[in-house]
């Protein structure tokens, strides 16, 4: 499980990731990024209803998420506040696959 420091939960936090950081895309993901002046990495996770209307798939998919960031956040030692949004097709991926996107999406944006 991700811990609590390392979530970003305030609306003004998104906010301040989507105005002024950078973003690539990246498989089935959307990874916007910015630095924050903490001493830990932060991240956000958006599903929207474009992926299913479902909110047992989207939560699904956000626990998946989740999970795969806490097994990956060791090997991070920037501050940054993270915002991966999901894509579709995000839905169709199994929990490894999703963990190899997210950690190749890392190493393309430099953090590990």
């Amino acid at each position: 499980m991700l811990p609590k420091a390392n979530r970003l939960t305030k609306e003004s936090d998104f906010d301040a990731v989507f105005k002024g950081g950078e973003s690539i895309k990246h498989n089935s993901l959307l990874v916007k990024m910015a630095k924050n002046y903490l001493n830990k990495p932060r991240f956000g996770f958006v599903v929207s209803k474009k992926i299913s209307n479902k909110a047992t798939i989207r939560n699904k998919i956000k626990r998946r998420l989740r999970k795969a960031v806490a097994d990956i956040i060791k090997d991070i030692k920037k501050p940054i506040d993270m915002v991966i949004i999901t894509l579709p097709g995000i839905e169709k991926k199994e929990f490894l696959e999703i963990k190899e996107i997210l950690s190749s999406a890392f190493k393309k944006l430099k953090l590990i």
